[in-house]
């Protein structure tokens, strides 16, 4: 069982913003897999695949962004989901736009909804992928930043960092090592 989790907020409006990177990324995990989110579950839209044999859930909780680990603990709770098996993917403030970086585990930084699902499990040794989202030619108070819609002159950027993404966890959810995985990933 693996548990793959993308951050995001769930109003239309949201859409097109840099929070919802994580979304984006949990998407292009669902489509690779080729399937789609059909059920709510633990407030979360969910799609579920078989990889190896083994049972892959993909969430995107519905809780909005900064109460996003209310979901995730559900999740892991009725699903029994160890921190080896759990994956969160999400917008980063602190990184150069169109950066992805895989971790195997850390602080929340500067993000709510990671500070939130930390904070709802006790724990914070999960991997998580990261995607920049930081553009030196756009000065704004952070909250607003996160919030503003992505422009369209970066839409391909951002749409390779979150295929890149959603590589790296699919690689994670296939049993590869958290380390290999950042040797091919990050950057």
């Amino acid at each position: 069982m693996f548990l793959i989790v993308g951050l995001g907020n769930p109003d239309k409006k949201y859409e097109k913003t840099f929070h919802n990177l994580g979304f984006l990324a949990a998407w292009d995990c669902a489509e690779a897999l080729g399937v789609k989110f059909k059920k709510k579950e633990c407030e979360a839209s969910v799609a579920e695949a078989f990889v190896g044999g083994e049972k892959v859930i993909i969430a995107r909780p519905m809780t909005y962004m900064n109460a996003s680990g209310r979901a995730v603990r559900q999740l892991v709770a009725k699903h029994k989901i160890t921190p080896e098996q759990l994956v969160v993917i999400y917008d980063d403030y602190d990184l150069p736009k169109g950066h992805v970086r895989i971790r195997a585990s850390g602080s929340a930084g500067t993000h709510n909804g990671m500070r939130s699902v930390i904070a709802e499990l006790g724990f914070s040794q999960f991997a998580r992928i990261r995607i920049g989202i930081r553009d030196p030619e756009r000065e704004m108070p952070i909250i607003d930043y996160v919030l503003s819609e992505i422009r369209k002159e970066d839409y391909v950027l951002f749409a390779e960092a979150c295929h890149r993404a959603a590589e790296a966890a699919l690689a994670l959810a296939h049993g590869e090592a958290c380390e290999l995985v950042m040797t091919k990933y990050n950057g």
